[in-house]
């Protein structure tokens, strides 16, 4: 065989070999979209801890309990929360049969596109357009109304829908507690009924396993069949010291595994690291900190949504692990589904 074949076939090989071995580091790693920093490290030595057998910190499956935030921590939360984005989106689509919302505040600012007017009016005008838009329904027919939605609703500068704009990388955090027989739960401020149509096809976190906000439900017998019909009643704030209540509540273990963004999730990263329930067993706190206005938004402390600015202070005396989007994160999302 001439040198030149002699040569080439070498250099095929040296580059066969690397890619191999490329391939097989990528396969070993269980958060392939993340950087290599301590936040990363943390998750991975944390669950390689608890689940090893016979060792000082193991955990038993059935008490590996994780809790998750949901807006700005699993999906974005900018420029507003997603689920006013859709309820000023049911103001329009239902406005026919609401002659006087034309003339009626809040309802008018909404159909006027007049958001700094809304907001000014505070968060008592805001729950007004949410019971409005999320009550005088079954469960059943708004979560096909929700379903909808997120079928054919696009996020004003991301241009995709609203169900992939979730973090790629905090899917895989997901899957990869899951695969440790971790049991996963989103504890959140959005409303309960809002997330459970779509959660398990986004994150693969069945229905059950959601704890959120709600409005008081009633059973009804209609037309011969039972129905649960939503009433504009608020029943629960799954949000700051709602969230630990909302965890002994439904959830009724104590977490060992939480991640938050915002100061919304201090009370919650506090319970899970710091509660009394949490005793001897290994424990860890995750704080996402958005710093990447080019792939994302860049907010903290001064945002009107999604402000961290407490849990952004604690977290050093905590010893919680603050995630740098920017630098720890090599994708935001995930490849767009048809």
């Amino acid at each position: 065989m001439p040198n030149s074949a002699r040569q080439t076939l070498a250099v095929v090989a040296i580059l066969f070999a690397t890619l191999m071995g490329q391939l097989a580091r990528a396969a070993d790693d269980p958060l392939p979209s993340w950087n290599e920093c301590p936040a990363k490290q943390s998750i991975i030595a944390f669950v390689e801890k608890v689940t090893k057998e016979g060792g000082p910190d193991f955990v038993k499956p059935e008490l590996r309990i994780a809790t998750f935030d949901n807006d700005g921590t699993l999906w974005c939360e900018q420029p507003m929360y997603f689920q006013e984005l859709f309820a000023f989106d049911r103001i329009k689509e239902t406005a026919e049969q609401h002659p006087e919302w034309k003339d009626k505040e809040p309802y008018k600012f909404v159909l006027d596109g007049d958001l700094k007017a809304l907001a000014a009016q505070g968060e008592k005008s805001l729950l007004e357009i949410v019971s409005a838009t999320h009550a005088g329904m079954s469960v059943e027919d708004f979560h096909k109304i929700v379903r909808e939605w997120m079928h054919t609703a696009r996020h004003p500068r991301f241009h995709r829908p609203y169900d992939q704009c979730i973090y790629q990388p905090m899917v895989e955090v997901l899957k990869y507690l899951r695969a440790n027989q971790f049991k996963t739960f989103i504890v959140s401020g959005g409303g309960v009924e809002f997330m459970r149509p779509w959660v398990e096809g986004a994150y693969g976190i069945p229905p059950q396993q959601v704890v959120g906000s709600s409005g008081v439900v009633k059973y009804e017998w209609n037309d011969g069949k039972p129905m649960l019909l939503k009433e504009p009643k608020v029943e629960f704030i799954d949000d700051g010291p709602g969230k630990p209540v909302g965890i002994n509540r439904f959830i009724g273990r104590h977490p060992i595994f939480a991640f938050g963004n915002s100061d919304g999730d201090l009370e919650m990263l506090q319970w899970t690291t710091d509660g009394p329930e949490s005793g001897p067993r290994p424990r860890i706190g995750l704080i996402v900190h958005h710093t990447d206005a080019e792939r994302e938004y860049a907010y903290d402390r001064h945002s009107a949504v999604g402000k961290l600015d407490k849990a952004l202070d604690a977290a050093p005396r905590e010893g919680w692990f603050v995630v740098n989007m920017k630098d720890d994160w090599k994708v935001i999302f995930p490849p767009e589904k048809p």
